[in-house]
């Protein structure tokens, strides 16, 4: 129980730190204050659906489909976000702009998660460092 609402979480905390970073770094690519937490709430919930499904379709070739799976993910889910709270897009550009960026800072904040903050909670037992 402890470890689904740290994964929950930290996959919230990275949405929200990818949406404001792409928001600052990303021209043509705005979050809206009022809007930013149902921004993380929506993005958050249609990433996961989306590569769920993603990888169940591909599980066979996980591995060659995670990368793509990733992009499609946060393409649609920023797509999303935006019918239904603060995020908006100048043009295209801006929407593949962040895309990338969102998808970039997502992968790496979970990897440093799964690798740092997550394993202490295996098995209840912090881990000795």
């Amino acid at each position: 129980m402890v470890r689904t609402l740290l994964n929950l979480a930290v996959f919230l905390a990275t949405a929200a730190i990818a949406l404001l970073l792409a928001s600052l770094l990303v021209p043509g690519f705005h979050v809206h204050p009022g809007g930013f937490i149902v921004a993380i709430l929506i993005f958050a919930i249609v990433q996961a659906l989306v590569e769920w499904l993603v990888r169940s379709i591909f599980h066979r070739s996980a591995p060659t489909v995670a990368g793509i799976a990733g992009l499609i993910s946060t393409f649609l889910a920023l797509w999303v976000a935006s019918l239904f709270s603060g995020v908006s897009f100048d043009g295209i550009g801006g929407w593949i702009l962040a895309t990338v960026v969102v998808w970039l800072i997502t992968a790496i904040l979970g990897w440093v998660a799964a690798k740092f903050i997550t394993p202490r909670f295996d098995k209840g037992q912090p881990a000795r460092g």
